[in-house]
């Protein structure tokens, strides 16, 4: 607001001193006047040629004209004649050539009684206005570019300041967040030590001065950061470690200091820096050496968090994904005093934030977050919340009312693996290759006993993948066991394995189950310690690569060593694809079925997949399919009406209102209001009316004419078809 009002005085100022100089411009304005009085001689010289032009004129430039007895004659060209009594405008004609042989025919005439008055050269009113608009336009334009040169910059010499965030009050509670509960508990107590300081200060107890969030990305580090804020009650500041980060030598650390600056004029505070390791990495790493730059501002930042100088009631967070990477110093107590790890949240912790997200979401009754919860192992709050977000959007694609739980299970591949492509076109040997291909990693994850559920199974392309399998686990086990490793891999050599019974050769369709199976072989030799032959070594290092503390690395062990873990990789891939082969041999007719549901229906579900391994045939389950699609649709549209009468009641209710008001102000009579009602009522009446009775009814009646009509026709045809079976 001080902004603004500063802004609009300085508009003022610059108007009202525009209008100052135009009136003091004004008051020097010649508009036009008789004049001096020419004696005869000057004229005589004019005429004579002893001023031929107007720079020797006498008075330069110069408007001449005559008086006679009864008004002006003014001399000038064709335009007027000498008869021709003129305005006063007339008399501005600029003194030239053409003039001076008008002036002497008429001298020479001798039949003029003439006075030679000079009148000078005067300006009239816009001579002096447009100069002062043309400056007043280019003072605005200035002006313009100069608050957008400052809007841009933040001023000149305003590098030095922090691009914060401040928020006085955020609306984020703990109530919000779901999935998250240890780490809620421990920033319980900051909370509770910006409400209340005196119970821990009276213990002796020193609250943390820095919290550090850590955890994957969309994981809610930030929401956590928020919620803390909105729970406490007090200013919430934010800022991004890359903010600190400029061109010019000395910004960053002016920035922390600013920040620190503006934190200590709102204490008790919450100081909340996101992607710390923007600037909190490592001192002394890179090609090259360090980063003067990024090392002063994280020095600045080091004493500013513990240095001389007590920040109380100060509390820093930040949130990183790269903990690895960030500065011991960084890191002791007295700086950021805890660490909490923010994990993917388990099946329950899942749960609550479907429910959370779900809130504004009208659902069908068949959505069970139970189920969802457990097919969606690994997602992070921001995945459950885009997952959520898409499944509204084909909800409302597709005209329903609500969203039912296959809009959701489309979500889900959605954000996974991208949208389906449809529109691409197919040959029916590309479609029969693909349906095969699925088909084998289907019956191969089924029949082994490690191997995670099938929930879905695709022909349809979607992102890279022409078709795909959606295999869930239906716990959150975080370990990967021997067997579990060896039956994964099966799985994935299931769709190459397909491929050679059927068609007697292979595509490079199989790439990616190349690339994941060789993936989790490797961790098997290299990180898991689960090969016979090298045992329980490591050869490996999971964590990322950090440039410049680790670009040169050198293996810690022999070429021979290697040599032994690469046969052993080839062994253990090679041993699981013999048994995805074994398994496909055994169960080569569900396998043509289920490839034959699949270009029959395209996709299919875990229900499906059951029906074809119990040995229903593909006719019966897409008859089940239709009647169960015929049935949602029929649901959908009863849904629908129900939505389109609800909103026509609550139209009726809206103009009754609005009829009693007409009523009472005199627009309308009493009938007319009356009229509204009895459409209400009528209405009502219809929607509520009941239904079923009369189609029962009506299959009653339909039961009963076959039977007394031809009976005996009936009895034989059911034992002409009792003896054909």
């Amino acid at each position: 607001m001080n902004e603004k009002k500063q802004g609009g005085f300085k508009l003022t100022y610059v108007i009202i001193l525009l209008v100052v100089v135009l009136l003091f411009a004004l008051l020097f304005v010649d508009f036009g006047n008789n004049g001096t009085k020419l004696q005869q001689n000057e004229v005589f010289d004019m005429i004579n040629g002893t001023y031929t032009n107007e720079e020797e004129a006498p008075v330069t430039p110069s408007y001449i004209f005559f008086k006679n007895g009864t008004g002006y004659i003014l001399v000038t060209d064709s335009r007027y004649n000498t008869n021709q009594v003129p305005t006063y405008s007339d008399y501005y004609f600029r003194y030239d050539q053409s003039f001076l042989e008008q002036l002497r025919t008429v001298l020479e005439d001798g039949q003029h009684d003439i006075a030679y008055d000079y009148a000078p050269a005067g300006m009239n009113f816009w001579d002096i206005l447009v100069p002062i608009l043309y400056i007043c336009f280019a003072i605005f334009i200035f002006w313009m570019l100069f608050r957008m040169v400052k809007g841009a910059n933040s001023g000149a010499m305003n590098f030095g300041k922090t691009k914060v965030k401040s928020y006085s009050m955020t609306k984020v509670k703990f109530s919000d967040i779901a999935g998250m509960d240890e780490e809620k508990a421990e920033l319980q107590e900051i909370v509770e030590f910006l409400r209340n300081p005196k119970k821990f200060t009276d213990l002796g107890a020193r609250i943390p001065k820095g919290v550090l969030l850590v955890g994957q990305p969309g994981t809610g580090k930030t929401l956590l950061a928020r919620a803390v804020a909105g729970e406490s009650k007090v200013p919430f500041i934010s800022i991004s470690g890359s903010d600190f980060v400029e061109m010019f030598v000395g910004v960053g650390a002016s920035r922390v200091r600013d920040l620190f600056e503006q934190a200590k004029k709102n204490k008790p505070c919450i100081v909340f820096i996101d992607e710390i390791d923007a600037v909190g990495r490592q001192r002394g790493a890179g090609l090259g050496g360090g980063n003067d730059e990024r090392e002063q501002t994280l020095n600045q930042l080091l004493v500013e968090m513990d240095g001389f100088e007590p920040n109380e009631g100060i509390i820093v967070l930040a949130a990183t994904n790269r903990s690895d990477v960030l500065d011991p110093a960084l890191m002791r107590p007295g700086r950021f005093d805890r660490q909490i790890y923010v994990h993917v949240p388990d099946v329950k912790g899942r749960e609550g934030i479907l429910r959370i997200h779900a809130r504004n979401k009208p659902l069908d009754e068949s959505v069970d977050f139970g189920v969802l919860a457990r097919i969606t192992t690994g997602f992070t709050g921001a995945d459950i919340e885009n997952m959520l977000n898409e499944a509204a959007i084909l909800a409302a694609r597709a005209g329903r009312p609500k969203i039912i739980m296959e809009d959701i299970t489309e979500g889900i591949n959605k954000v996974i693996m991208g949208p389906q492509k449809k529109s691409r076109l197919l040959t029916e040997k590309e479609r029969k290759l693909t349906a095969y291909h699925e088909a084998g990693h289907t019956i191969v994850a089924k029949k082994m006993k490690y191997c995670e559920d099938v929930q879905e199974v695709s022909i349809i392309p979607r992102g890279h993948a022409g078709g795909y399998t959606m295999s869930r686990p239906e716990n959150d086990d975080m370990t990967m066991s021997f067997n579990k490793a060896n039956d994964t891999i099966a799985m994935s050599m299931g769709g190459r394995v397909a491929e050679e019974l059927i068609f007697k050769d292979i595509t490079s369709g199989a790439s990616s189950d190349i690339q994941h199976a060789t993936k989790i072989a490797k961790a098997m030799v290299y990180d898991w310690g689960m090969s016979k032959k090298i045992g329980f070594l490591s050869l490996g290092d999971s964590t990322q690569v950090f440039i410049g503390r680790d670009y040169q690395t050198k293996n810690d062990f022999s070429e021979k060593l290697a040599g032994l873990a690469d046969d052993e990789i080839m062994s253990i891939l090679n041993n699981n694809y013999k048994r995805a082969k074994e398994v496909l041999t055994e169960n080569i007719d569900i396998l043509h079925e289920l490839a034959k549901l699949l270009l029959a229906r395209e996709t299919i579900y875990k229900e499906e997949v059951d029906m074809i391994l119990e040995g229903k045939k593909t006719e019966e389950i897409v008859k089940i399919m239709e009647e169960k699609e015929r049935k949602q649709k029929e649901k959908e549209a009863r849904l629908k009406t129900e939505k389109e009468n609800f909103d026509k009641l609550e139209n009726y209710k809206r103009k009754i209102a609005e009829g009693e008001n007409l009523l009472k102000m005199g627009i309308i009579t009493e009938a007319e209001l009356d009229g509204i009602k009895k459409g209400y009522v009528e209405f009502e009446k219809k929607i509520k009316a009941p239904k079923e009775p009369e189609a029962k009814a009506e299959v009653k009646e339909e039961k009963k004419e076959p039977e007394k009509s031809e009976p005996k026709k009936t009895k034989k045809t059911e034992n002409k078809n009792d003896e054909e079976n």
